[in-house]
């Protein structure tokens, strides 16, 4: 009996949606498809034990208390122990190196102190890296722990800080603004949005909504492309900054929210696109650059790198991957079909925020109603779990 072994390398959004789409309903339908003759089964490669609420970073950062940890950090361990264990396994630890010839990923144990590596081999292989930020505050690289640690420092010297610069005029830089003008009355913040306005996906008119409100909560934003040029003990809190205009500042607390890059650094170099991202050679079926190789989430060059782009990708790639392993080429597909318009939310504060789904401008209180309130977090034990995708 033969072994088909398909690895989805990332346990965030797009790695655990694909890995329990696949074994809930892709492996059954292959087996039924095909018979005794293959036995499917599925490895997930995660660098932490824990899944990272990443969405509610602004205000988990803000105060330990509005978002705790329990709720914003969930365990891996249980989140598949409906699957058989002869169809499941979980390895923790980090792909640093592929060997596209042998089809082979090198591991390394993210926990360990010392280098520890295992190799897990593949057939089928799905890529949901993810991308990583500048700063540790917003999504994780390695272990859940350096996390944390950033975490618990801005905890202890948020309500102490008199002076805060937030580099990045994006949702993450908007959003943090926003939190700690809202908690901390008392600190001046400015926030460099290194553009000529804030969140630039929207529409200018709801930029400037966005900016007022930070105005009115005695937030002081800066355009005309004035960035953070060095940070010059690379620290965090208590640094000095060099601008790109040669001045300095000394601030109490210096946050990074300027943008992410692909992790894609272990891949093989006529995988990626110029940029570091995972070419996607088909983008409605979101197959990769070599046969049986697919990828999704911010490290595919399709991406728009929000959750509602990894949401609708999951089916779509997964009925692709029926496709090629059914030997059923005639069998239905369901295409991406990526949604282009002007879509994002942005909370400012607990009662604030800007927004537009569809291309429809929201009011402040229905972004408050769908994301403000409590930036979705109710939704970080459906997606350790899958739950979101029990229907095919």
């Amino acid at each position: 009996m033969a072994v088909h072994d398909i690895v989805v390398i990332g346990a965030n959004f797009a790695g655990l949606g694909t890995a329990h789409y696949l074994l809930k309903h892709t492996i059954p339908a292959l087996e039924k498809a095909n018979g005794t003759s293959t036995v499917y089964k599925l490895t997930l490669i995660s660098p932490s034990t824990h899944f990272y609420f990443k969405i509610g970073s602004p205000r988990i950062l803000a105060k330990p208390d509005l978002i705790p940890f329990s709720k914003a950090f969930l365990p891996l361990k249980d989140a598949f122990k409906e699957y058989p264990a002869d169809r499941f396994s979980l390895v923790i630890g980090e792909a640093v190196e592929l060997d596209d010839e042998k089809k082979s990923i090198t591991v390394q144990d993210t926990y360990s102190t010392t280098a520890k590596n295992s190799t897990v081999h593949y057939s089928s292989l799905v890529l949901a890296t993810g991308a990583t930020a500048n700063s540790p505050l917003w999504n994780l690289k390695g272990s859940h722990e350096s996390t944390l640690a950033a975490l618990k420092e801005m905890h202890a010297s948020l309500p102490k800080a008199k002076t805060i610069l937030i580099a990045g005029g994006g949702p993450a830089g908007v959003e943090t603004a926003g939190e700690i003008a809202t908690i901390y009355k008392n600190a001046s913040i400015t926030l460099l949005s290194g553009s000529t306005r804030l969140l630039t996906r929207l529409r200018p008119a709801i930029s400037a909504a966005a900016e007022a409100q930070l105005n009115n909560l005695s937030v002081t934003v800066i355009h005309k492309s004035l960035k953070v040029a060095e940070n010059t003990t690379g620290r965090s809190t208590n640094t000095t900054l060099h601008l790109s205009d040669n001045t300095s500042r000394d601030v109490d607390i210096y946050i990074d929210a300027t943008g992410t890059r692909p992790n894609s650094a272990f891949l093989p170099t006529h995988w990626l696109t110029k940029d570091g991202h995972v070419r996607t050679e088909d983008k409605l079926t979101l197959r990769g650059p070599v046969p049986g190789v697919y990828a999704i989430g911010d490290v595919a060059g399709y991406s728009l790198g929000n959750v509602f782009d990894i949401n609708d990708a999951v089916r779509p790639m997964c009925s692709s991957i029926y496709q090629d392993l059914s030997g059923r080429k005639k069998a239905t597909s369901k295409p991406f079909k990526q949604n282009t318009t002007e879509t994002q939310l942005v909370p400012i504060g607990p009662n604030g925020g800007v927004g537009a789904v569809f291309g429809w401008k929201l009011p402040a209180f229905a972004v408050k109603m769908i994301k403000s309130k409590d930036y979705m977090i109710g939704q970080a034990p459906k997606t350790v779990s899958g739950e979101q995708f029990a229907k095919a």
